[in-house]
């Protein structure tokens, strides 16, 4: 196959919801159809010693949520399907944002009984910020929850796009029948199963009465007064709408249940995007180019806790990624290859020879050769942009437990730092090391780590802080007088970047308006 078939089979998207939408069981079902795994595994099995494939971390598998994005790579029905499951949680929000970058559309999956969530909101401003295109999973439709049609006014409403219901739920909760896929003229009858799928029965005509023997006669009559409902107040679906971000398909089901997955995956394969051109800082990047191209928008150390190695997850945006070929790493101008690249199945890796446009590569990184944003090419000097680090909300000094272990503390301090799941500074005052994160959950993740993954205990101390952020100026004289002044507030962060740590919004606001000459940013990417 050429180039230009290997990008349109493939189809790279993130999976994004609320927590406890059902994000990760839905993942698994998709990876059962792709013949990925045999058995999915239920992410909260207390019972059984079985969890979630992209849950792979310890501490994933003990609370039951997703603290980082697992990659994973499947073929299905002739596409290379490439899917990145985010941490639903708003204390990993960063992870997923910069996950956003790498995708070329989105699957947002709600439950039927909340509905729209804040977190799911604030996920779709950043689809809405790159018009990314957005397909929308109603889950737990064997539950009793909202209204079909009240629901589809809230995605409206509160996503703030256009929708378009491509199967639609015969009652739900105890009394949930199936789905009526409107995309394919068929009725899929539901069984409760994990792991069988259900029957499809083909349907033209909704007026047949093989519909009442079915379904009921009451259920048959609602349905087609539902169906005219649809017709009569959503357009039909327009794919190029859709692909531009301005409409969202709709579908419902139970992923649980594995059930109304099927359909989300057929259309999906269909009408969503195969890779798409890529903006950088000096032009945009077509995934047709005969030149390699890609960036690194996460890293994870420790995926083999016994190795202490790095791994870089590259998405490639053109030409072909080869192994053991020569690539430049732009920010350090040098030369490097490659002789274990791996492409993903949560914790499963597997040597890959090559990458077409929208694969996720792994490259192992012992050195800290890599960091987030940096850009591999197979010559030109070019910067993918986007991926900022945001400034924490929450600060803790970290201090060593036990100083025995002050190597290993500092390594791994270092290495999951890099992670960008949160931030260092040094306080140029005491020399202290402060911890900038999100979230509180974030202090929890990063010291069970610490302690299981690199064998170094830590403890947090308390510091009254309400904001980091980075500063700069063209005025060295206004810059070295602010940082006189500021002595006992100034850090340094990993990249040695100077960041004013302000305790208060008072303090902040002053400082703004006493230095008119500083500028004061609140993401690093400036």
């Amino acid at each position: 196959m050429g180039l230009s078939e290997e990008i349109k089979r493939r189809r790279t998207f993130a999976i994004i919801s609320h927590p406890d939408a059902g994000k990760t069981t839905l993942t698994e079902k998709l990876l059962l159809f792709g013949g990925a795994i045999h058995i999915a595994g239920a992410v909260k099995s207390n019972k059984i010693k079985k969890t979630a494939t992209s849950d792979w971390m310890e501490i994933e598998k003990q609370r039951g949520i997703s603290v980082a994005t697992s990659v994973m790579a499947f073929d299905y029905d002739g596409f290379k399907i490439n899917i990145l499951d985010t941490p639903g949680h708003q204390d990993f929000q960063e992870d997923t944002f910069r996950t956003l970058t790498a995708v070329d559309s989105v699957i947002i999956v709600v439950d039927c009984a909340k509905g729209v969530e804040a977190q799911t909101r604030k996920l779709m401003n950043v689809c809405r910020m790159r018009n990314t295109p957005v397909i929308v999973f109603v889950n737990k439709m064997d539950r009793n929850g909202n209204n079909a049609f009240d629901l589809m006014d809230e995605l409206e409403k509160e996503l703030n796009i256009r929708v378009r219901p491509l199967t639609w739920p015969i009652n739900q909760g105890d009394k949930f029948k199936g789905v009526y896929n409107i995309y394919e003229h068929k009725l899929n009858l539901y069984t409760p199963s994990k792991q069988v799928v259900t029957e499809n029965i083909e349907f033209k005509d909704i007026n047949s009465p093989e519909l009442e023997k079915h379904i009921g006669e009451e259920d048959a009559q609602q349905l087609r007064d539902d169906l005219d409902l649809i017709n009569g107040v959503y357009s039909d679906l327009d794919v190029n709408e859709y692909l531009a971000g301005q409409v969202a398909p709709v579908f419902f089901g139970s992923a649980l249940n594995n059930f109304g997955v099927k359909e989300l995956l057929d259309c999906f394969c269909k009408i969503a995007p195969s890779p798409q051109p890529t903006q950088t800082v000096e032009r945009i990047v077509k995934p047709e180019e005969e030149a390699f191209s890609g960036f690194v928008f996460k890293i994870h150390a420790n995926m083999d806790p016994n190795h202490r190695s790095c791994i870089a997850f590259v998405k490639v945006c053109s030409g072909k990624f080869e192994r053991n070929v020569n690539y430049k790493h732009v920010r350090h101008n040098k030369l490097l290859k490659f002789s274990a690249p791996t492409c993903f199945m949560a914790q499963r890796k597997e040597t890959v020879d090559e990458a077409w446009p929208g694969d996720i590569v792994g490259l192992p990184d012992s050195g800290g050769t890599f960091k987030i944003g940096d850009t591999l090419t197979s010559g030109e000097n070019i910067h993918f942009k986007g991926l900022p680090s945001f400034s924490p909300e929450m600060f803790k000094y970290i201090e060593n437990d036990d100083p025995m272990k002050a190597k290993q503390l500092a390594k791994g301090i270092e290495q999951l730092m890099d992670e960008g799941v949160a931030q260092v500074f040094t306080n140029q005052f005491n020399g202290r090391k402060i911890i900038g994160t999100v979230g509180q959950l974030q202090f929890e993740v990063i010291q069970y780590r610490l302690l299981h993954e690199y064998n170094a205990k830590c403890r947090w101390e308390p510091i009254n802080l309400y904001k980091a952020c980075w500063i700069e100026s063209d005025d060295a004289e206004a810059l070295d007088n602010f940082k006189k002044r500021k002595y006992q507030f100034m850090a340094k962060d990993k990249e040695d970047r100077d960041v004013f740590l302000a305790d208060s919004g008072y303090i902040l606001q002053m400082a703004q308006t006493d230095f008119p000459k500083i500028r004061f940013h609140f993401s690093s990417e400036f």
